[in-house]
């Protein structure tokens, strides 16, 4: 319940930050975009609230949004290296041995579709919450090459970090933003999970269709 009130209410939470560790919030920052782009292990991180929110402080005066920014993508830039390397070395040993539990095909399949859209899915992915956590880390798995990969993960990071400081900082102050900031928080989460949780029940509605069923003698 309290990482839920937590990821609810980041503008309550990174104002106590502020008031309490000053210039110190910059590196807390750092670390949370890094994390949700770096460790396939956390994509629950409130990255886009996050970002816009600290978009609305830096109007305040609380922080300097050229500095936010920098930092921020270096964070969000390196942390998607970092799970590229990850799917990159973990890639080769999943296409160079014959699990049974995994289709060799798909992956390859997956591998094209890097080749060709990868670079379109990696700057897309930034703007969906979990789906952002996992796309590089796919990719280096697809073994997508690195340095298109890296031309799409700045091109990504820039539209990311840039497009929502700005956005809450222009935006985030103004009386109706402040008060339904809960809602458009809740609102911008259900917008991106709902989609992925609905096509994974029609994935599995549709697999359990296709298969056959037994003839009762």
């Amino acid at each position: 319940m309290q990482l839920i009130d937590m990821l609810v209410h980041v503008d309550k939470y990174l104002g106590t930050v502020i008031d309490q560790y000053g210039y110190w919030v910059y590196a807390i920052l750092f670390l949370i975009v890094f994390a949700e782009t770096g460790l396939v292990v956390l994509p629950f991180l409130p990255g886009d609230s996050l970002l816009f929110i600290a978009g609305a402080f830096c109007a305040t005066g609380a922080m300097n949004e050229w500095a936010l920014i920098g930092l921020l993508l270096v964070a969000a830039i390196s942390g998607n290296t970092v799970n590229y390397l990850v799917g990159s070395w973990i890639g080769p040993k999943v296409f160079d041995h014959k699990w049974r539990f995994l289709d060799q095909d798909a992956l390859r399949r997956t591998h094209d579709f890097y080749e060709r859209h990868g670079g379109k899915t990696l700057v897309m992915a930034r703007f969906v919450p979990i789906v952002r956590t996992f796309a590089p880390f796919v990719a280096g798995v697809s073994q997508m090459t690195f340095a298109r990969f890296q031309m799409f993960n700045v091109v990504g990071a820039v539209a990311w970090v840039a497009g929502l400081v700005f956005a809450g900082y222009f935006f985030g102050n103004l009386p109706f933003i402040r008060q339904y900031l809960n809602l458009i928080v809740l609102a911008g989460i259900g917008a991106a999970v709902v989609p992925l949780v609905l096509g994974g029940l029609w994935k599995l509605v549709r697999g359990n269709r296709r298969r056959p069923t037994r003839v009762e003698r």
